[in-house]
C-alpha cells in the first residue's frame, strides 16, 4: 500500500513529494511531460508585486519555509539551485524614486523593502535614477531542480513516465487502486493539464502562456536580479535569463515570434549591451482569476486531493500549500480559506 500516488512532476508535484517524505510517508510519481510550465520558469522568489508595490499573500510564512524546505532537498540532491539573491528595482526618474520610499513605510512592505537606494553602477545598465533593493529574494534555478529530482527518482523506482489514466482509478473503501497499485491517497498536481482531469477540470484554472530567453552577453557583468519592464536574471557564465510575457489567449508550449519581439523591445530598454539569444522557451502557468492556488480535497472523493493553481510564483508558494495540504489530509487542519477549492461553493461537484 502506497501513501501517495502524485500525478505531476513539476514545483507543485515536487513540494507536495517531498513534504510527504520527510513525514515518512511512501510517494510514486506519474510524469508523461506534457507541461512545461515549471521547466521554463523563471523561478523567482519575490515578496513585493512591484508593479503596483503590494505585498505577496503569505509573503513572510512562505519565504521562512521556503528557505528550509529548498535547503534541505539541495541537501538530499546534493545538488545547488536555490540562490538568494537581491532583486534591484530599476527607477526611472524622481517620481519613481519617491514613489519607492512611499512604498518603503507601507504596514506590511517595510520588511522586504530597502529605504537606502542602491548606486552600483552597472557597465551595460544606465541607471541615472539607481535602484530601489528588494530584501529575501532570491531565485531557484528550476531547470536544476526538476532534472536531479526526477534523476533521484528514477533511480529509486519512485517515478513512472506514462499518462495518467483517470479511467482506471478504482475506488474502495479506505483506498483507491490504479492498474494493480493500492494507494491511500492519489494527489493531482498537474498544472494546466488539469483541464482533462474529470474529477477537477471544472474548476477555474484559465491558464496564462509565459514566454522568456535564454541570452548570452558578455558584457553584462550582474549580480543581482534587475527588475524593469522584464526581469534580467544571471544564471553564470554570461547567460542570463530574460522574461517575461503573459498571454491569455494562446494556450499552446510553442515559442512565438511575437513574443520575443516583445521581449527584445523591452531587454533593449534596459541593457545597453550587444546579446544573443540561446534559448526561446514558452509554456502555460497554471492561474485562476483570482490569483490564489486551488488545494484541497475532492467533496465526494476523500481520497482524491488537489494542488494546484501556483502562477507565478511557483517557487515560492508550493512548499506553503503542499504543507497545508498534507496537514489537511493527515492530521485535519484546515487550508487556508483564500486557497481551497471549496471557496467555489457554487461549482457542481
Amino acid at each position: 500500500m502506497i501513501d501517495y500516488l502524485i500525478v505531476g512532476c513539476g514545483l507543485a508535484g515536487i513540494a507536495f513529494g517531498e513534504t510527504a517524505s520527510q513525514h515518512n510517508k511512501s510517494i510514486l510519481f506519474f510524469e508523461n511531460n506534457s507541461q512545461c510550465s515549471s521547466k521554463v520558469a523563471g523561478g523567482l522568489y519575490n515578496p513585493v508585486i512591484l508593479k503596483r508595490y503590494s505585498g505577496v499573500w503569505r509573503a513572510q510564512e512562505q519565504l521562512d519555509l521556503l528557505q528550509s524546505f529548498y535547503g534541505n532537498l539541495e541537501t538530499k540532491l546534493n545538488t545547488k539551485f536555490n540562490f538568494k539573491t537581491p532583486v534591484y528595482r530599476k527607477l526611472f526618474s524622481v517620481e519613481e524614486q519617491n514613489d519607492w520610499f512611499l512604498a518603503t513605510d507601507r504596514v506590511g512592505l517595510s520588511p522586504f523593502l530597502s529605504s537606502k537606494l542602491i548606486s552600483k553602477k552597472y557597465k551595460a545598465i544606465d541607471s541615472p535614477y539607481k535602484f530601489g533593493e528588494v530584501l529575501q529574494s532570491g531565485y531557484v534555478d528550476t531547470e536544476v531542480l526538476l532534472s536531479s529530482y526526477r534523476n533521484y527518482l528514477k533511480e529509486n523506482n519512485l517515478l513512472e513516465d506514462d499518462t495518467f489514466d483517470y479511467s482506471a482509478i478504482e475506488f474502495n473503501e479506505n483506498h483507491v487502486q490504479y492498474k494493480g497499485i493500492q494507494a491511500r491517497n492519489i494527489v493531482f498536481a498537474e498544472g494546466y493539464g488539469m483541464v482533462d482531469n474529470p474529477y477537477f477540470g471544472h474548476l477555474p484554472l484559465k491558464g496564462t502562456k509565459g514566454e522568456l530567453l535564454i541570452i548570452r552577453a558578455k558584457d553584462l557583468d550582474l549580480d543581482a536580479i534587475i527588475k524593469a519592464s522584464v526581469f534580467v536574471l544571471p544564471l553564470g557564465n554570461d547567460l542570463y535569463k530574460v522574461g517575461a510575457t503573459y498571454s491569455w489567449e494562446d494556450k499552446t508550449n510553442l515559442p512565438t515570434e511575437e513574443a520575443k519581439k516583445q521581449l527584445l523591445v523591452n531587454s533593449k530598454e534596459v541593457l545597453q549591451c550587444d546579446f544573443e539569444i540561446v534559448e526561446h522557451l514558452a509554456g502555460i502557468r497554471p492561474t485562476v482569476a483570482d490569483r490564489k492556488p486551488l488545494v484541497g480535497t475532492h467533496p465526494k472523493y476523500p481520497n482524491l486531493h488537489l494542488l494546484n493553481g501556483l502562477g507565478t510564483r511557483g517557487v515560492m508558494i508550493g512548499p506553503d500549500m503542499a504543507k497545508q495540504l498534507f496537514e489537511s489530509i493527515e492530521l485535519g487542519k484546515p487550508i487556508d480559506s483564500s486557497a481551497d477549492i471549496m471557496r467555489f461553493k457554487k461549482i457542481k461537484w
